[in-house]
């Protein structure tokens, strides 16, 4: 059974990881490209789904997989910074450590994978 605590802690790490995404999408419009607007949150997205995502076959284990939780979060900060934002860089950069420190404290239920 999942408490409440964790289940607070796994939906505002979703709420990073989509704000993670159209945050990468501002970013690549703000530079003026379209194509990067596009390819920066697929490249973020096929990343976290294939190391990161509960799901993944190829799920990295931790420390791997917090270094990169780190590396991806740490891009989307500095795409942020890069944008002109840093109040919201910094508040989205303690929210996201404090999430996925949160989830190794209250580990998120790991799904069956489908045969």
């Amino acid at each position: 059974m999942i408490t409440a605590v964790a289940r607070a802690s796994l939906v505002l790490r979703f709420l990073c990881e989509l704000f993670a995404i159209a945050a990468l999408a501002v970013w690549g419009g703000e530079r003026g490209s379209p194509l990067l607007a596009v390819i920066a949150p697929l490249v973020l997205v096929a990343l976290w789904g294939v190391f990161i995502a509960p799901r993944s076959r190829r799920r990295l284990r931790d420390p791997w997989r917090a270094a990169g939780e780190l590396v991806i979060f740490g891009a989307v900060v500095a795409a942020i910074v890069d944008g002109g934002d840093p109040v919201t860089a910094a508040v989205f950069a303690v929210v996201a450590f404090l999430t996925a420190v949160a989830v190794r404290i209250w580990p998120e239920p790991v799904p069956a994978r489908p045969e």
